[in-house]
């Protein structure tokens, strides 16, 4: 079975344009979240999902860069562009992460692979459908056949535009989810507005140089010590499905 991780990626994002190569210590946050990726001992193949927009030139020059294949397809229909990407990396698993999770966890992805492979029977398995995780630490991982159904068949906008919606709300597919050992749903470490981008910026300056292979558990820690840095994005709402 061939694990693909699949990260979608534009610089066009409505709220926070060209966030993903913003930069923290001279880094790109996408770099960062690439480090952490190649940490996953469970997936065998990393592609960048972008488009065809002459904007994202600069990823498909990054995905070079970083010897990883490139994807490029609609910006839209974000659905057909994962399926691409799938069928160009042979996959017969698919882990959707997105590019605005430069903290992400690989231990919970390896987690999330992990439960997807315990039975022939799943057909996807995520830590969102019940919110316990910080958001910022999302990871699906569901099979290839999964994504085709979901491809052929999806004919709502939100559904093509976020990939997974037709896998986690259609009754056919069987679903399992896993969660944290509590509830730190309150914390926000995706990057979408720049007070999020000002939140992972300390969070990194505090971490990365001592321990760059840090924990989602030493971002707690970080946050305990510094309350006030939660209050950074603590009013911003995620976009909804049909935003």
């Amino acid at each position: 079975m061939k694990t693909v991780i699949i990260v979608q990626a534009r610089m066009t994002s409505t709220r926070l344009p060209g966030k993903v190569l913003k930069k923290v210590l001279g880094k790109p946050l996408l770099a960062y979240q690439l480090e952490r990726l190649r940490r996953v001992q469970l997936a065998d193949e990393i592609v960048l999902a972008t488009t065809t927009n002459q904007t994202d030139d600069v990823l498909a020059a990054f995905a070079a860069k970083e010897e990883i294949r490139c994807y490029r397809g609609d910006e839209q229909d974000v659905l057909d562009r994962y399926y691409q990407a799938a069928v160009m990396a042979e996959a017969d698993a698919v882990v959707r992460v997105t590019s605005d999770c430069p903290l992400i966890e690989p231990s919970i992805i390896d987690e999330v692979i992990q439960a997807y492979k315990k039975s022939t029977e799943i057909d996807y398995v995520s830590n969102t459908l019940s919110r316990t995780y910080p958001r910022g630490l999302d990871v699906e991982c569901f099979s290839f056949k999964a994504l085709e159904i979901a491809w052929k068949n999806a004919d709502k906008a939100y559904e093509r535009e976020h990939v997974t919606p037709y896998l986690y709300q259609q009754p056919m597919f069987i679903k399992k989810e896993l969660k944290a050992d509590g509830d730190y749903s309150q914390y926000r470490w995706t990057v979408d507005t720049k007070e999020d981008y000002e939140l992972v910026r300390l969070l990194l300056e505090e971490l990365y140089l001592i321990q760059p292979y840090f924990s989602w558990r030493d971002v707690l820690s970080v946050l305990e010590r510094h309350p006030e840095w939660k209050l950074i994005n603590a009013e911003i709402e995620q976009k909804k499905l049909e935003e």
